[in-house]
């Protein structure tokens, strides 16, 4: 059994464990298994030993911070000085952003170590990661079955050992869904609580950065380094700086959970049930009053937030000409309109194409009232909804994702099924709330998680919920 982060740094910081000999150890573990399960799409290998051989400087002197050492991995629609970044698109792929994204300077400030970038579905379209330029990454626990995506590679890494700790984006469930299909820890802040500069955006309102980690303290760990005010996002909140590691072991007496019946709705597996409810049950064992109840706007809200998503990602999108930066296939071409066709007609994949269209379409004069702004007013209404809950209920559990993870290449054809997977997590993306998945058993060798939400800026409540969960399971990887 591996140790995790949050051990490891300790071990760091007291001398036990070298910086070099943990790096060498990682890289080590990355040459074995990444070429079969391609978690990766950039590795920083020399820059890398570099900053670890410095960080033993560091610790000599005693300016340790609180990840130094630890390898970390990256989405790769995070923007990272110097390091390629291409969102997983042909459009981006020989991208080198100018500047750090604003969680990246953090994690550096505190001593972790950039190891790479990780596959991902494109521009983060996608539950699955089968839709990177870059080919799709496996599941750990099965090569034929998917990771979940859109930030499958940051779970594959930490799921096996390539990197202790990762960072994600959540646009509708892009963090949890992978999280849930690898068996380690997802969690979705508060929009607003983690800044979004230097985040490539898909949908602007939607998504957030967040932690992927093997345990729930190791999450506690690095929110606690990646939350501060942003003046270069304007929708970062000023909020109070918790230290979310002392929410790690509560008293759940009296806790009031409110379990959505919709949650449990047609096409959950019955094995995804089962395993969440013997958690639920676990939790009513250590005092909370579990009670579920009725979310009648939750029929709505997958369909709303596909409308909303696929407008901001055709919006978003349209800077990808092929003038001022990414793929340029059409040089000498002097017709701006066929130089703008070609080169994203071969930069985009058919997965971001199938939304671009979709969302120019929503947004197109005629048709706006009647599909987007449509969305956005069903979006206050299941976001007014969950509030009246929360005057109800400390926190909402549920599954994370209705099935087990799904086979390679079962659902390309169907992207409808592709969607409907995403049922359980856009919930959290439409209203803003926080939310974190624990993984809470198996089927087989296949994770199962167990999603905890929570009122805005409550993340520990979702902390010490999950801490709960992960000791009841005993799930560990």
């Amino acid at each position: 059994m591996r140790e995790i982060a949050s051990q490891l740094v300790k071990k760091i910081h007291e001398g036990s464990i070298s910086p070099m000999k943990h790096l060498t150890e990682i890289f080590a573990e990355l040459d074995r298994r990444d070429k079969e399960l391609n978690a990766y799409i950039t590795v920083s290998r020399e820059n890398a030993l570099d900053i670890a051989r410095d960080a033993e400087d560091r610790a000599d002197d005693g300016q340790e911070g609180k990840l130094s050492g630890l390898a970390l991995a990256l989405k790769d629609n995070i923007s990272t000085s110097g390091l390629r970044t291409t969102c997983g698109s042909m459009m981006l792929d020989d991208y080198i952003p100018p500047y750090d994204a604003n969680v990246v300077s953090l994690l550096k400030k505190e001593g972790a170590i950039i190891i790479g970038k990780t596959n991902m579905d494109e521009f983060g379209m996608g539950s699955s990661t089968e839709f990177s330029a870059f080919g799709p990454s496996k599941n750990p626990h099965d090569i034929e079955r998917v990771p979940g995506g859109s930030s499958g590679g940051s779970a594959v890494a930490v799921a096996t050992g390539m990197a202790d700790m990762a960072l994600g984006s959540d646009t509708g469930g892009s963090i949890r869904c992978p999280a849930s299909f690898c068996g380690v820890v997802g969690l979705k802040p508060t929009y607003g609580l983690v800044s979004r500069f230097g985040l490539i955006a898909y949908g602007n309102s939607l998504e957030q950065i967040g932690p992927i980690t093997r345990s729930v303290g190791d999450c506690a760990l690095l929110l606690n380094c990646i939350t501060s005010y942003d003046s270069r996002d304007s929708t970062s909140v000023r909020n109070e700086q918790k230290d979310y590691a002392s929410y790690l072991e509560p008293d759940l007496t009296g806790m009031k959970i409110g379990v959505p019946r919709l949650f449990f709705g047609p096409g959950t597996d019955e094995n995804v049930s089962k395993k969440v409810w013997k958690s639920i049950e676990n939790l009513k064992d250590e005092g909370a009053e579990v009670q579920e109840f009725d979310l009648s706007l939750l029929n709505n809200a997958l369909s709303s937030y596909y409308v909303i998503a696929m407008s901001e990602a055709s919006s978003n999108l349209a800077r990808f000409d092929g003038l001022r930066y990414g793929l340029q296939m059409s040089k000498g071409i002097r017709n701006w309109s066929d130089l703008f066709s070609l080169d994203r007609r071969n930069g985009f994949g058919p997965e971001v194409k199938r939304r671009i269209i979709l969302g120019t379409f929503a947004l197109s004069a005629g048709y706006m009232d009647e599909y987007y702004l449509k969305a956005q007013k069903v979006r206050t209404l299941v976001k007014n909804e969950f509030e009246r809950a929360f005057k109800r209920f400390d926190i909402m559990l549920g599954p994370t994702m209705p099935t087990l993870p799904f086979k390679l290449g079962e659902k390309t054809e169907d992207p409808i099924t592709m969607y409907m997977c995403d049922v359980d997590t856009v919930p959290a993306n439409l209203t803003g709330f926080p939310a974190i998945t624990i993984p809470c058993g198996s089927s087989g060798s296949l994770p199962i998680g167990l999603q905890v939400i929570a009122p805005p800026f409550r993340e520990d409540l979702l902390i010490g919920t999950g801490s709960v969960v992960e000791r009841r399971s005993g799930w560990v990887i």
